[in-house]
């Protein structure tokens, strides 16, 4: 990945700072995009790995920032090789109990963020006649769960835009995948009960959670991989086929 160019949004935190370091220790240069989290400590990760990193705040739900973000990539670079989807929020609840701002929300920056990016690189990706789009979906996008109506319609639409994407824009030699993380070590899952953790890990047949690190290496290898396009792995120890 020397030489190349990544931009990984939500990438100041969890999922998105272990695919943002994975990638610079493949010597790739990092766009790293956040909206509120301080983005200092990964950047400074990055860049004692001797790549370059340009830290870019933005709201990807927002086209026009959206559009931003990938204009001062290509100012500072000159060319996106990897646009890595990650940017999402939560916001569970009931179905009877789910305010329409909770729905919105959700999908404005899960599901329509991840179209103004890809959106956004298409365009120059198209003109290097190369590139590589990996979204971030997740088990609930293909399994559902109570008290996620929003998070599963966002998750579920990414799938549908990756399939969509990968078939336009095979003809320039530009790859589009998803991966579909079960449940992994982050600040999302660490606010859960020990009694809520013991439930889940009751149906993974791994019996453990995953790590950001395992996500980023499915990352890495699709970034990797030319000949593929259009899939989706999931990363979750056997969560969806249960034990």
């Amino acid at each position: 990945m020397k030489g190349k160019t990544v931009i990984v949004t939500g990438g100041a935190k969890g999922i998105g700072r272990a695919v943002a370091l994975a990638f610079a220790d493949e010597g790739a240069d990092i766009v790293l995009n956040y909206r509120s989290t301080s983005p200092d400590a990964v950047k400074a990760e990055i860049e004692a790995r001797g790549v370059k990193c340009l830290a870019v705040q933005a709201d990807v739900s927002a086209f026009a920032e959206a559009d931003k973000l990938v204009s001062e990539a290509m100012n500072e670079f000159g060319r996106v090789d990897v646009l890595v989807n990650n940017a999402g929020i939560t916001r569970d609840t009931l179905l009877m109990r789910m305010k329409e701002e909770d729905f919105d929300a959700v999908i404005n920056t899960n599901l329509k963020g991840c179209f103004n990016m890809m959106r956004a690189v298409t365009k120059p990706m198209m003109k290097q006649r190369k590139g590589a789009i990996i979204n971030m979906s997740s088990v609930i996008g293909l399994a559902g769960n109570i008290g996620q109506v929003n998070y599963a319609a966002s998750k579920a639409g990414i799938l549908g835009m990756t399939y969509s994407a990968a078939k336009e824009l095979a003809s320039r030699n530009i790859t589009c995948n998803a991966v579909a993380p079960g449940m992994i070590a982050t600040d999302m899952t660490a606010v859960l009960s020990d009694k809520m953790k013991e439930q889940i890990l009751q149906n993974i047949p791994l019996g453990r959670l995953g790590q950001p690190e395992e996500i980023a290496q499915t990352v890495l290898f699709l970034a990797k991989s030319e000949y593929i396009t259009g899939q989706v792995i999931t990363v979750d120890g056997g969560m969806v086929i249960g034990r």
